[in-house]
């Protein structure tokens, strides 16, 4: 990886402007336009089948309207009392049976009724009758075939056949079932073809190549010219789904990749059904995909050919301009600096030259501040020590005091005044560790150790006047927090909450450790504020004055905090007037200073 990086950056910046071109531009274009072709290819065929599925349920139920119409004229037929007289009656002449016909004209009824068939006839073995074409004597032939023994054999179920029709030998789907005339003991067989010209006209309808097929592959209708009448092997419909009932399958017709779709419609108390085909091309289907995607790849490749060819120009103009901007700071390093760059142009390179002579410029006078410089550093370490000096000195009051304090704490000892002497320690002690303070953080129990000194100063001043309560957590003891952040708080709970209380009062410090911090709370029942009070208390302590006033008190505590541990911290503070206040703040585990 570091070889393949140093070779890039030994490249010049015009190749390495074409090649992050190539790499930036066109690969993602080839990756995205490749994604896309195959996407709408996808997308293509997904919505032809599912238009397919749509138009194959369309014509379903088209079919199933037609073919229900021939499967209720056989139900009304096979419970026809008069049809059952007629065609096993015994007749002496030919004027009887002539007579007979005539006088049931239902078979003509029907037809002439109901467009969705185109004939009906009765195959039954009475001599006595005469062919019309509407009842006739069964053929060798016909009672030969195996439509007509499965109609025999079938208990009056209902089979359907593409069968040639007698009168006009053109073949149709008939519905084909055996009627029992059982009163007589004698039984005929019903033909009702399905008129083949409504299922023809169902099927023109569809977009795509859409077939009807019989249980023997017979294509009983399509709407692609030349298919009816021949089987599917006629076609060369693959074999592989030649006998699927139903599904979608790849499959191969007349030479061609195609997807084909079968519905299976099988009406009610049959023996077998029909299957509803459609065949989709899928070349036809992606046609207009193919078409996008050769569109699309000829604009872009001409677009990435524009795109080369300016990019390689503008990375000629560029590279020239950095080559001047090279040779001025050249001159430069080898301490040439009375020079000015002249680049045209407010671009990045037009900024760096305008920089290079405002450096060259700053470099001159900065030659010539040395000597001043160095003057002047002498003279600042001179004053640095000085000040060291004088803070060491200011260390002496303070300690000459926490020293005398401790010399009136032993003599107070010494005479029995345990009280004072226990009092003068707490203060000691509070010297001692308000000299130790800096900006380092100290653990919480130092911290309520000091707040537990000034609190029993406090209650040696006010006696019975003053109670407290410390609730601190033992898991947040050894939390690090910042010194005197927490006794400021008390003190001023207890010189403006309780000195105006002539009852005196109580305060309370508690400590809770949280999962993310350690939350604090100084609360105190004293007279509170009221809420004009409470509101200009909370703008002064945000006052960003660097004043005296302001170094003590809350408003030292409430920017301590921000700046140590960010803006969203610091002091949050209620109060209500003779209702005490509140005044909490929150620490974040594990660090979080700013210092």
């Amino acid at each position: 990886m570091h070889y393949l990086i140093g070779i890039f950056n030994n490249w010049k910046l015009r190749n390495k402007l074409i090649l992050s071109f190539v790499v930036v531009v066109f690969v993602p274009i080839t990756i995205v336009g490749v994604f896309l072709t195959t996407e709408l290819h996808h997308r293509a065929l997904n919505n032809a089948l599912e238009q397919t599925s749509i138009n194959l349920e369309r014509v379903k139920k088209r079919t199933t309207e037609v073919i229900n119409v021939a499967y209720d004229i056989s139900y009304r037929l096979s419970s026809d009392n008069r049809l059952m007289n007629v065609a096993t009656s015994e007749y002496e002449t030919v004027y009887d049976v002539v007579k007979a016909y005539q006088n049931y004209p239902d078979i003509k009824d029907q037809i002439r009724l109901y467009k969705e068939i185109s004939n009906i006839r009765l195959y039954i073995s009475n001599k006595t009758l005469l062919d019309n074409w509407e009842f006739i004597q069964p053929s060798k032939s016909v009672i030969e075939t195996d439509w007509y023994q499965t109609a025999i054999k079938s208990s009056g179920l209902i089979s359907w056949n593409y069968i040639e029709d007698e009168r006009d030998h053109q073949k149709y789907l008939s519905l084909i079932r055996k009627i029992d005339f059982l009163s007589k003991n004698d039984y005929g067989t019903l033909v009702i073809n399905v008129n083949s010209r409504m299922l023809d006209s169902i099927l023109n309808q569809e977009s795509y190549e859409t077939m009807i097929v019989d249980q023997n592959n017979l294509i009983v209708s399509a709407n692609r010219p030349g298919r009816i009448g021949k089987t599917l092997k006629e076609i060369h419909y693959d074999p592989s789904v030649m006998d699927k009932q139903n599904g979608s399958f790849q499959a191969v017709i007349d030479g061609e990749a195609s997807r084909v779709q079968i519905e299976p419609l099988n009406p009610d108390s049959s023996l077998n059904g029909i299957r509803i085909i459609s065949v989709v091309s899928i070349s036809s289907i992606v046609k207009d995909a193919n078409y996008i995607s050769r569109m699309a790849v000829i604009v872009i490749s001409i677009s990435l050919l524009v795109a080369l060819i300016m990019i390689y120009g503008f990375s000629t103009l560029l590279s020239k301009r950095m080559l001047r901007l090279s040779k001025y700071i050249t001159k430069a390093a080898t301490g040439n600096l009375d020079i000015a760059m002249d680049i045209d142009g407010k671009d990045e390179i037009g900024q760096l030259s305008r920089q290079f002579n405002a450096m060259v410029f700053s470099i001159n006078e900065l030659l010539s501040e040395v000597k001043i410089s160095n003057h002047q550093k002498e003279q600042l370490q001179s004053k640095q020590n000085e000040i060291k000096f004088k803070m060491m000195a200011s260390q002496i009051n303070p300690h000459f005091l926490f020293n005398a304090l401790e010399s009136i704490r032993m003599k107070a000892h010494l005479k029995g005044q345990s009280d004072i002497s226990n009092v003068v320690r707490l203060l000691g002690k509070m010297m001692r560790k308000n000299l130790e303070a800096g900006n380092r953080t100290v653990p919480l129990r130092n911290e309520i150790d000091m707040v537990r000194c000034y609190l029993d100063i406090q209650k040696f001043r006010y006696e019975d006047r003053l109670a407290y309560e410390l609730r601190i957590d033992p898991l947040a003891e050894a939390v690090p927090i910042l010194p005197l952040i927490i006794q400021p708080l008390v003190e001023n709970a207890v010189i403006h909450g309780l000195e105006e209380r002539e009852e005196g009062g109580f305060v309370r410090v508690k400590a809770v450790l949280s999962e993310k911090f350690v939350e604090v709370e100084v609360y105190d029942n004293g007279v509170g504020m009221s809420r004009e009070r409470l509101e200009s208390l909370l703008k002064s302590i945000d006052d960003k004055e660097d004043d005296e006033l302001h170094r003590i008190g809350l408003r030292n505590v409430h920017m301590r905090l921000q700046l140590s541990y960010g803006s969203e911290y610091g002091l949050t503070i209620w109060s209500g007037w003779q209702s005490g206040t509140s005044i909490r703040f929150k620490i974040p585990l594990g660090g979080g200073l700013h210092v």
